[in-house]
């Protein structure tokens, strides 16, 4: 009788927590944003914007130019940026670097070391550019050392290297296939792709599905930005309002990918400590999270 009894309340037990168990959320991937077009602002206010979008994150331009800190800085002033974001709740999500190899002249190890020791696990790296007017090839087998000794360096410091495949003429990793065919020798937790699907939808046209389906694996950050052709020219546009195609979100969420995402709003131009210029970033980035979240499947 007794056991009856018990049987019976365990099964009322799980007929009540069911409900409970169907409605707990999915563990979602973690949100940063681009933070190139805020450069001039203080940590503390750029780590203000952060929190009021609702990320998890930054991914920082950390580089010789174009950056909020030069290289030779890193170590005075990364572990201040890094503590604005963290009184927010936020994390350094990726660093943008200037470093493509180990060198005094980068600063590879000090920029590195000082960045993994602050709770940064990627970086993305620079780029590498072809000689047009030399072989392909061979140029291509000639970044292999350089590779190993940076993914070698990465694995023992503690911090991830990712390669952006970037759109141009000269540019490694336009086509994709050129950096995966050195990426492919190594696990993805030790070198894998930034992966932008604005970059990939501009050289690969209707091919980007094929070029992401043999890299999905080999994914560390996924860029979502959008573009549109004004002649011959690529011009950067909101999200959703160009050349992208939002069925993209959904085909990796499909994946099971699980790494972080990083929403770039390359498109916005003016000086941030502008008023009326932070009140359109502020507006911008609120639709085009929104977008985004949309493109995922998660509104």
């Amino acid at each position: 009788m007794n056991t009856r009894r018990a049987f019976v309340r365990n099964l009322s037990a799980l007929a009540f927590t069911a409900p409970l168990m169907a409605e707990t959320p999915k563990v979602k991937n973690k949100i940063c944003f681009f933070t190139k077009h805020l450069i001039g602002l203080s940590y503390d206010d750029i780590a203000g914007l952060a929190a009021e979008m609702g990320v998890d994150g930054i991914e920082a331009p950390i580089r010789p130019s174009a950056g909020h800190i030069a290289p030779e800085q890193v170590v005075d002033e990364l572990p201040k940026f890094v503590e604005a974001l963290k009184k927010q709740g936020l994390e350094m999500t990726i660093m943008t670097s200037g470093i493509n190899e180990v060198s005094a002249e980068q600063r590879t190890e000090e920029v590195l070391r000082t960045a993994a020791k602050l709770g940064v696990k990627r970086f993305r790296m620079n780029y590498f550019k072809y000689d047009l007017k030399q072989p392909i090839w061979e140029q291509l087998q000639a970044i292999r050392p350089k590779i190993k000794d940076l993914v070698a360096l990465c694995a023992e410091i503690g911090i991830q290297p990712m390669f952006q495949n970037h759109s141009g003429q000269d540019y490694f990793g336009a086509p994709v296939w050129d950096i995966f065919s050195i990426m492919r020798e190594y696990p993805a937790d030790q070198f894998s792709f930034a992966f932008d699907i604005l970059h990939a939808t501009c050289e690969g046209g209707k091919s980007w599905p094929l070029e992401f389906n043999l890299v999905k694996d080999h994914i560390g950050a996924a860029y979502f930005k959008d573009f549109t052709w004004e002649g011959r020219k690529l011009e950067t546009v909101p999200l959703g309002e160009g050349q992208v195609d939002p069925k993209y979100g959904q085909m990796l969420m499909k994946t099971g990918y699980s790494g972080p995402i990083s929403l770039h709003l390359e498109y916005l131009k003016g000086d941030p400590k502008d008023p009326a210029v932070l009140k359109e970033f502020r507006e911008a980035h609120a639709r085009d999270f929104k977008t985004l979240k949309g493109w995922l499947g998660w509104e």
